[in-house]
């Protein structure tokens, strides 16, 4: 087993190579950060490798994120339970606090870039179960908003009757304009790029910034007093934000992965022995193997696959840690 300390902008076309090898189906590969290095090694391989780091796309953890997001989980149908009452409540009483405290709990971003990422990475698996969770999400925040409404009616917390003109605070939720595809695509873009580079700071003004779980509580809301007016403009509302923050995702995906297509030959083109390595030590005995490059490393009490690493050195472009 070997260890070693990778550049963010490399760590991808490493697993890259290591795949090619095999090595994720004979053993296996762990990816973890690294809040700081200290070594001339680590920087002069930040130094070589191509991109700047804030940029970088680790697709291996871009996949195990939206993974974990696209889990039909109680907890996630909760939230949107949640989420969908708390946008009930705020139409009822005109708060637009209330309006961006339901957009902040709503968890419904995870489904949608599981299956954004889906669709550029050709998941058909990912894709199908982003989807239904999506969906399912949505459905029960419309049922519980629905049975919210007249549970309020009956205890006499609201009124029986739905005026949108009491509401002019929150009217904007069923009325889709031109700003909302431009705010949505410009949410779904932000989103991406924080889900991609690991900034998850912007996503909070991802959340606040759409309009689909106040949507979802508004269509339960019209349907509970039989508004069809309201109903089709809360649809609507929900329909465009959802299929502009996709489109948006899929488009700022597809440029990246162009961009990582365009620069992993800047990559593998290195000498083999300065492929972008920062520091590689055993992890049986914690010495160094051949300070990070590509010389045959020597490990006490190891021995050394040179067919593979011969392999790597003739190619170019793989790479093999053969330190066992």
């Amino acid at each position: 087993m070997a260890k070693s300390t990778l550049p963010r902008e490399s760590a991808s076309t490493a697993v890259d190579l290591l795949t090619e090898l095999g090595i994720a189906r004979d053993g296996v590969i762990v990816m973890s950060d690294t809040s700081a290095v200290v070594s001339a090694d680590a920087h002069e391989a930040s130094q070589r490798a191509a991109g700047a780091g804030a940029d970088a796309v680790v697709w291996e953890q871009v996949d195990s994120a939206v993974e974990r997001n696209v889990e039909l989980s109680i907890s996630f149908l909760a939230l949107m339970a949640i989420a969908g009452v708390l946008a009930t409540i705020a139409l009822l009483t005109d708060s637009v606090v209330l309006i961006i405290g339901a957009m902040v709990v709503g968890p419904e971003y995870g489904p949608l870039a599981g299956l954004c990422v889906g669709l550029v990475r050709r998941r058909r698996g990912l894709s199908r179960r982003a989807a239904m969770v999506l969906v399912l999400g949505f459905v029960v925040a419309i049922a519980v908003s629905f049975a919210a409404v007249h549970l309020f009616v009956a205890t006499d917390l609201a009124a029986p009757i739905w005026d949108p003109r009491l509401h002019p605070n929150t009217a904007f939720v069923a009325t889709p304009d031109r700003y909302t595809v431009i705010v949505a695509a410009l949410a779904g873009i932000a989103g991406m790029l924080s889900l991609t580079t690991g900034q998850s700071g912007a996503l909070v003004g991802v959340f606040i910034s759409v309009t689909t779980i106040p949507a979802a509580g508004n269509v339960g809301m019209a349907a509970a007093f039989a508004d069809g007016r309201e109903l089709r403009g809360a649809a609507a509302q929900l329909g465009l934000n959802l299929g502009v923050i996709v489109v948006a995702g899929v488009v700022t995906l597809l440029i990246q992965r162009h961009r990582y297509a365009q620069r992993l030959p800047l990559q593998t083109a290195i000498e083999p022995r300065h492929l972008e390595l920062g520091h590689v030590v055993c992890a049986t005995t914690r010495e160094p193997v051949s300070q990070g490059r590509f010389a045959p490393p020597r490990c006490a009490g190891q021995s050394v696959q040179g067919s593979r690493r011969q392999e790597a050195a003739h190619l170019k472009h793989r790479w093999s840690l053969c330190c066992r």
